[in-house]
């Protein structure tokens, strides 16, 4: 066995023991460890780590650690942009993409309702929301840890708050999705895409004074549900602009490493 000194920062430290968070710690490892195993050991997801410093050099996952090594773990930056070199997954290819395990399915239909491509199911087992999320590069969004450290998932966020509205503001924030933001383009109970319906099409699929009263009409492309804008869309473009707003970029000083 060896010695190292790991800190954890920010977020990162709401996984560890109290007598562990913000503070450098020693902790024995069987030598030939490498750096990923230990910081999982301690009991932090590989996702949710960003950059990792030993004795002040960047390094990756695979780094084996020696006798008295420092190592520094910083979650994922909202307002500072890491350098390829210094990145410790590759990027996405493509726009984010999310598969959200039980218990998330509001969040899920939060971020359908702003255009984001959310697969969800509330009985996913986790070996299959790991499948999928490896074949098919998504995201996974969740509040357990375990699922988080299966070897098989590269992009994982978890969720620290316990309101879905503040999760979709962390997950917007996180991964800077503001921009990308395509509201009311998605089926929010199965993640289809929706597509412009003439109102010849509609038949009886929708309330007769619905149909007379209101000109705009969406189809579901998976499951066929008809959508059109009556008077809760009002409701629900404020709740969007609110929430993009609480999502946008932050201000200097908000975030600090403490």
């Amino acid at each position: 066995m060896a010695t190292a000194y790991f800190r954890f920062y920010a977020e990162l430290n709401n996984f560890l023991p109290a007598v562990r968070r913000y503070r450098s710690v020693s902790h024995l490892y069987p030598r030939g460890a490498t750096v990923k195993h230990m910081i999982e050991a301690l009991g932090v997801p590989h996702t949710e780590v960003a950059l990792i410093l030993v004795d002040e050099a960047e390094t990756d996952f695979s780094h084996r650690l020696q006798q008295g090594q420092r190592i520094s773990v910083y979650p994922a930056f909202t307002d500072v942009d890491l350098s390829a070199s210094m990145m410790l997954r590759p990027p996405l290819h493509g726009p984010a993409r999310f598969i959200a395990d039980a218990h998330l399915g509001q969040l899920a239909k939060n971020l359908r309702m702003l255009g984001f491509d959310v697969l969800y199911r509330n009985d996913y087992p986790d070996a299959e929301v790991a499948r999928i999320a490896a074949e098919e590069e998504r995201i996974v969004l969740t509040r357990d840890r375990d699922l988080l450290i299966r070897k098989e998932i590269l992009y994982g966020c978890y969720l620290h708050a316990i309101s879905s509205e503040q999760q979709l503001v962390d997950v917007m924030r996180r991964f800077r999705l503001v921009r990308a933001t395509q509201a009311f383009t998605r089926c929010l109970n199965c993640n289809g895409v929706l597509r412009v319906l003439g109102k010849e099409e509609v038949g009886d699929r929708v309330p007769w004074h619905s149909k007379e009263s209101y000109e705009c009409f969406y189809e579901c492309q998976g499951c066929a549900q008809v959508y059109w804008e009556g008077s809760h869309v009002v409701r629900m473009r404020a709740r969007v602009a609110r929430l993009l707003q609480a999502a946008g970029p932050m201000q200097e000083g908000e975030i600090r490493a403490p």
